[in-house]
């Protein structure tokens, strides 16, 4: 399947409440948050798991969608394994052989294929330069993280269940803050996606797992998590027809009521330019449609 011929950026719109996004194992697991604003973050590499944990429940074992990093994934020996590929096999020259593993881990990988990766810590398949990149996503507004105190009313062991009334009780403590609506941007180079073989159909797959990437990684500890907008940015070219800058500039966010603090989405009026604003050679596609 032939790689995409179009630029696309596009701008990541979700929330959550009472809920922590993504914790900052560095600070005790607190949501992290930007400490001279107040806003609160959520890293790239968060979104990324995401993307590929969707991934991998939609296509399951299906060849060519295959995640690279994964849980317990012992990636030196996924990168051996492509070097025990016929088609590597048949190369002689060293470098030869680096390149034709690299496009074989490019094949297996959906991940691979979409954010590349360093293929060189075990038998060197080189390094792929990943055609989709996202930013951190930063919040609209400043957020406060509560802590909340919690305890466990069951016991672990016999022991503990001799104990007396209230001597059992295990403290602990959550964190979440009341509401956030956080706002990222993402990015697909057509020149890097001939390079790795990312296909429309990846580009399509990619487009729902940012859609429904919440729906099906609920947790008691990220609260409730939604996908709001998908502002998808199209152009006309392989290289763009316009600065990224410029199309994010038109999608803009203001509160109803600056007054009170956010507590919904509904508290937000997200305004998305009309056809007649694009750059020419830009198209917009706006998920859900409104």
């Amino acid at each position: 399947m032939s790689a995409i011929a179009s630029k696309y950026d596009f701008v990541l719109l979700f929330d959550v409440q009472d809920g922590n996004p993504n914790g900052d194992p560095d600070a005790g697991n607190l949501p992290r948050v930007d400490p001279e604003t107040g806003h609160g973050l959520v890293t790239d590499v968060c979104l990324k798991r995401k993307v590929r944990n969707f991934v991998s429940l939609d296509r399951g074992n299906a060849k060519g969608y295959d995640i690279f990093v994964k849980e317990k994934a012992i990636l030196n020996q996924l990168i051996d394994r492509a070097h025990e590929d016929d088609r590597v096999k048949a190369k002689k020259e060293k470098g030869q052989q680096t390149e034709a593993a690299r496009q074989v881990m490019c094949e297996t990988f959906f991940d691979v294929r979409a954010f590349g990766a360093v293929l060189t810590t075990g038998k060197n398949a080189g390094q792929v330069r990943g055609p989709v990149q996202l930013t951190f996503a930063r919040s609209i507004d400043p957020v406060v993280a509560f802590e909340h105190s919690i305890t466990r009313m069951a016991v672990a062991t016999e022991e503990e269940a001799k104990q007396q009334e209230g001597e059992n009780r295990t403290m602990g403590r959550k964190s979440t803050i009341p509401y956030g609506l956080y706002r990222g941007h993402g990015f697909v180079s057509a020149p890097l996606a001939k390079q790795t073989g990312f296909s429309q159909a990846d580009l399509d797959l990619l487009w729902r797992a940012l859609e429904q990437m919440f729906e099906h990684d609920r947790s008691a500890a990220r609260g409730l998590m939604n996908v709001r907008r998908l502002v998808i940015f199209k152009h006309d070219s392989e290289l763009g027809s316009a600065p990224a800058s410029s199309l994010f500039d038109l999608v803009s966010l203001g509160r109803k009521e600056p007054a009170r603090p956010p507590r919904a989405f509904a508290d937000y009026e997200v305004r998305l330019p009309d056809a007649g604003r694009l750059p020419k050679g830009v198209s917009m596609d706006v998920r859900p449609a409104v």
